[in-house]
């Protein structure tokens, strides 16, 4: 048997035993759009608690839309260039409409990745693109402070605009329960400061830190706790299948469109699964997620629900950029110093997190749950050794370990990797389903 696990722009083919009890998990396979540019142009005009787009831009002298940066797959190609002729249509000017990547403090998209991550030339020519930058003091404007005693600093030129949008893939989201919405502004726009206050150890131990969990989720409060500091807010949501196509989109007030998108999302996302398994192979969802070690955390902490204690987890990520930021680099060194136990105590001294040592964080996690064999063909020799868990060379040569070092013969398999969320149950009469 052949299973093809997301890796880099393609597919690394993996070679199956016969003799396997293999579990394929994948999501509910959701209905494309036939065309979905008419999908985007129906969501625009049919908002969700709010005005139609071009209603809620008449009248208004300047607007700034947030995208997301390079890692996350978002369809920008199909959505800027209808939001910003409807701003257009409305009497925006274009010399007043500012595209504002929300790059939280990963590193800004520019060239030909800025022209990838667009989509669309004629926006590009049309209008500002830039990115945003966490540490410039001077871009940021202070909002306020939570109750939580965060202090919120986030980018002027969003919080200028008298028309806001946001837009986003929903998506489970390992630390903020879903991505998109709230997330594109916080900490997408917001200042180093505010970020590293509720990325801090504190807010990431919560046991309600966690993919697909919104109620109770710390990180989720301050950010609704933040978007009602701003006002009016609209979004643009968007969800996807494994190939990439466009299989939801809305509109509308920023909180309520991005509600009616997770309940959307938790329907393929979250998979019910009535076993654990000794073996669990996994990716870390391919390009543009598995181009650093850092965002393949992601796929390592996704599947834990269904690995058996102690049990075996084989990550296939390309990791094509290496590691990540050099503060990452610094925070996994830290972990590797003074051990799990050692890091943790550490940092949970901390009022605010050193850049990207979340990741490290989160990393724990997995790590002490079971064993974790890492396949990465973009990391050299030195890099390998900071990741922090097992390496191999070869998918097939682990997985043929595994399962003979294991009385269990059964392996599960998600393709996909963290934009599935496994769940295990307990009962097969409500899980049959789930399992192909």
């Amino acid at each position: 048997m052949r299973v093809g696990l997301n890796y880099g722009k393609g597919v690394r083919d993996v070679e199956l035993d016969s003799d396997w009890d293999v579990t394929v998990l994948r999501k509910v396979e959701a209905q494309v759009y036939s065309d979905p540019a008419a999908a985007v142009q129906q969501a625009l005009a049919n908002p969700v608690g709010s005005e139609a787009l071009r209603e809620e831009a008449r009248g208004r002298n300047s607007a700034c839309i947030l995208i997301c940066d390079i890692t996350r797959p978002v369809p920008n190609g199909l959505l800027l260039g209808p939001l910003i002729r409807e701003l257009l249509a409305a009497g925006i000017p274009a010399s007043a409409i500012t595209v504002l990547v929300a790059t939280g403090l990963h590193r800004p998209n520019e060239g030909a990745e800025l022209e990838e991550l667009v989509g669309d030339p004629w926006v590009l020519a049309t209008v500002r693109v830039e990115n945003h930058f966490a540490r410039r003091d001077e871009d940021h404007v202070l909002l306020g402070t939570t109750a939580a005693g965060t202090r919120v600093r986030l980018d002027r030129r969003f919080v200028a605009a008298e028309l806001k949008i946001v837009t986003g893939l929903v998506e489970p989201h390992f630390m903020a329960g879903y991505s998109g919405g709230r997330k594109v502004i916080a900490p997408g726009i917001a200042h180093a400061e505010t970020i590293t206050t509720f990325h801090n150890a504190r807010f990431m131990s919560d046991p309600k830190a966690a993919n697909c969990v919104l109620d109770g989720n710390p990180l989720h409060r301050e950010q609704l706790e933040i978007v009602s500091m701003l006002g009016s807010v609209l979004a643009v949501n968007t969800l996807i299948d494994e190939h990439r196509a466009l299989c939801f989109v809305n509109f509308g007030e920023i909180l309520q469109s991005h509600a009616q998108a997770v309940a959307v999302a938790r329907e393929s996302s979250v998979l019910d699964v009535p076993r654990r398994f000794q073996t669990v192979l996994t990716s870390a969802a391919g390009y543009p997620l598995d181009k650093t070690y850092y965002q393949t955390v992601k796929g390592m902490v996704a599947p834990l629900s269904i690995l058996e204690p102690g049990g075996n987890l084989i990550v296939v990520s390309e990791c094509s950029e290496g590691m990540g930021s050099s503060e990452y680099v610094d925070a996994q060194r830290k972990l590797l110093t003074l051990g799990s136990e050692g890091f943790l105590r550490e940092i949970l001294t901390q009022s605010h997190a050193e850049v990207d040592e979340w990741q490290t964080q989160m990393q724990l996690k997995p790590m002490a749950a079971g064993r974790v064999l890492l396949y990465a063909g973009g990391l050299s020799a030195d890099e390998l050794g900071l990741t922090g868990v097992h390496t191999v060379d070869s998918v097939e040569g682990a997985l043929a370990q595994c399962l003979a070092d294991s009385a269990d013969r059964s392996l599960a398999v998600i393709p996909e990797g963290p934009y599935l969320i496994p769940r295990y149950c307990g009962s097969a009469e409500t899980a049959e389903s789930a399992l192909n």
